[in-house]
């Protein structure tokens, strides 16, 4: 079979099922593990198909597409979130310039951070009023209000955050995966998410996932591993240990 033909076919299969493994397809079409993987990049470089771990997924059915509103997500593994969210507010210095990312995990931090003598940036509302609250100095960045996360987003937002370079960031992700590295839903949080990244020192840029976020992956990546420390509440593996930073927090 001809490369533009197996292409074709991988195609068929992948709109035909919605999704198809790297194993399925290689039984299928009876050639490589190595073959089919480099299909699957073409094409998804092509964007004719979405490439996952271990697979691919039809264009109209992403990984992980829609998004939970607040309320949803602060019901999932709290216990699990608070302790990943009191250590990462331990982590906050005198002079610290902090940028935090907008989620659940990352609001929880609010309540248990004690350095006053620090600055405080963040693009979600009740980040901000949680921390004004609280006394400490706030800076609110200005653009688009996302309506299902209270999120600020937008171009305005990104040119207010290149502005600023942080000594710390606190970042929420809804996926963590070997191939696609840290991954959100909406292409509009995952740009805020990587100026700001990029903006925050390296070995400083915190990632708080809880467990069920390894292996998780959603339409947009906005970070790779690289300079970044994951707080997390359960050993991942052997193979994500090897690949990237982590802080395992046990109650």
């Amino acid at each position: 079979m001809l490369s533009e033909e197996r292409k074709g076919e991988i195609l068929r299969i992948v709109n035909t099922n919605k999704s198809v493994t790297v194993q399925e397809l290689r039984s299928i079409l009876n050639v490589s593990e190595s073959t089919i993987r480099r299909d699957i990049t073409l094409l998804s470089r092509e964007g004719r198909l979405v490439k996952v771990f271990g697979g691919a997924v039809a264009l109209d059915n992403p990984p992980n597409a829609v998004e939970l509103s607040v309320l949803a997500k602060e019901t999932m593994n709290r216990d699990e979130k608070r302790a990943i969210a009191e250590y990462a507010a331990s982590l906050i210095v005198p002079d610290d310039y902090v940028y935090i990312d907008s989620g659940t995990t990352t609001e929880m931090m609010i309540e248990f951070i004690r350095e006053k003598n620090a600055t405080y940036v963040t693009n979600a509302v009740s980040h901000a009023k949680g921390l004004v609250r609280r006394g400490l100095k706030v800076l609110l960045i200005g653009g688009e209000l996302k309506e299902n996360t209270e999120a600020i987003v937008g171009a305005d937002a990104i040119l207010h955050i290149q502005k600023y370079h942080f000594s710390k960031g606190f970042f929420g992700t809804n996926g963590v995966n070997m191939k696609l590295g840290f991954t959100t839903p909406d292409v509009r949080e995952a740009l805020i998410k990587r100026v700001a990244i990029q903006n925050t020192q390296p070995g400083s840029r915190f990632i708080l996932a809880d467990h069920d976020k390894f292996g998780q992956s959603s339409a947009v990546t906005f970070s790779d591993f690289g300079g970044t420390v994951t707080i997390t509440d359960k050993y991942p593996g052997e193979i994500y240990s090897k690949a990237m930073e982590l802080k395992i927090i046990t109650k």
